[in-house]
């Protein structure tokens, strides 16, 4: 059965909103880069919540010429929203009526892995329904600070038990925590 990781930037003090907002660090590391192309690659669709999407196609749709944005344009997206009617972004379907039944679906389908980014509606969702298996937090160096409840990873999650699989640490001093979710069959 195919995997579903989920690939979160996050602040030492637990904020995931708007990381696009975040500061810039200095040095950029093409590690990182790297590795964020590696996870793409063994992954054939994304699975995004509406606002991922939204910010996620403002930036890469109708972009090329560089590994990744090609790799993520020509991949198939499932976007889970009750509100999104019709997408622009190529290879998208919105998935309406039972998400968790759809995305149990889709991952019981052959292919490769499926990445999903960001930890808020939808990450917690697929956790509460036994559906996420991999976990990457991208440990960014600095407090967000001055936020609400929502904005953090740890906010509204559901208990789970996970198993640090790996950890490595970027030039940029980012660390990247990975976990394997224990299901609770497990």
């Amino acid at each position: 059965m195919r995997r579903i990781i989920n690939s979160t930037y996050i602040s030492l003090d637990g904020v995931i909103k708007n990381p696009q907002t975040w500061p810039t660090l200095e040095g950029h590391d093409d590690a990182g880069a790297d590795l964020q192309l590696e996870l793409l690659q063994q992954c054939d669709a994304v699975l995004l919540g509406k606002e991922t999407y939204e910010s996620f196609a403002s930036v890469w749709e109708g972009q090329s010429g560089d590994p990744y944005t090609d790799q993520i344009n020509r991949m198939r997206k499932y976007v889970v929203s009750s509100t999104l009617d019709e997408t622009s972004w190529e290879n998208s379907t919105v998935i309406t009526g039972d998400p968790a039944a759809e995305v149990r679906r889709i991952k019981g389908q052959p292919g490769k892995d499926i990445v999903t980014y960001g930890f808020g509606r939808l990450g917690r969702a697929l956790m509460e329904h036994g559906l996420l298996d991999d976990i990457r937090l991208w440990v960014h160096p600095f407090f967000i600070g001055g936020t609400d409840t929502d904005s953090l990873l740890f906010g509204h999650s559901p208990a789970a038990r996970l198993d640090l699989v790996n950890t490595q640490a970027l030039k940029n001093g980012i660390i990247i925590l990975s976990y394997t979710v224990r299901h609770k069959s497990e």
